[in-house]
């Protein structure tokens, strides 16, 4: 019960530590991180996909070191496994790598990431296809992660609120508890 209620507080002070922090011009991270999960809940993710999707830029809050944003994936994947499972830090810890993928297989895809997204693209080493990822049987869902990613940047769209993201993560802790 602990665990849970640490994990939940944990994320809920996360989310709201997001709030007018910047990476993009049109979202700050609070509702870019809300509407990936909004994302994710419309195309039918399953809780845990839902989870990564609203936490894979935790990184970016001014809870962390200013150099965690460098390697925001890794952070994001080291902070969620221990409280939310291996599948949830393992697929927010790709949401890189699938762009990477993607730029390098969709050549549409490219063109409509944002500037920021396409300067980032140049920092984390430009399209690449890491064929050892395309075996792992969560492939597919850090790639739909990244679509949800992109699509998760107008100011204009519907978003989750933080009480949904919530509920979700208090689901997939007391999921893990039982087992």
């Amino acid at each position: 019960m602990l665990a849970t209620v640490d994990a939940i507080t944990d994320t809920a002070r996360l989310l709201a530590s997001l709030r007018d922090v910047w990476d993009e011009e049109a979202v700050d991270e609070l509702d870019h991180a809300l509407q990936s999960a909004a994302r994710a809940t419309d195309d039918g993710a399953d809780d845990e996909l839902v989870l990564a999707a609203a936490l894979h830029d935790l990184a970016r809050s001014p809870l962390f070191d200013a150099s965690a944003a460098r390697r925001h994936d890794e952070v994001a994947r080291r902070w969620l496994t221990p409280r939310f499972g291996e599948r949830v830090g393992w697929l927010a810890g790709q949401h890189v790598a699938a762009k990477r993928y993607l730029t390098a297989t969709d050549p549409a895809y490219a063109t409509a990431l944002s500037p920021t997204s396409v300067a980032s693209l140049r920092a984390q080493g430009g399209a690449a296809v890491d064929p050892a990822l395309l075996e792992h049987p969560w492939w597919a869902d850090a790639v739909r992660l990244r679509r949800f990613d992109d699509a998760a940047k107008d100011p204009l769209a519907r978003a989750a609120t933080i009480e949904d993201v919530l509920a979700v993560a208090e689901r997939v802790v007391r999921r893990r508890e039982s087992r």
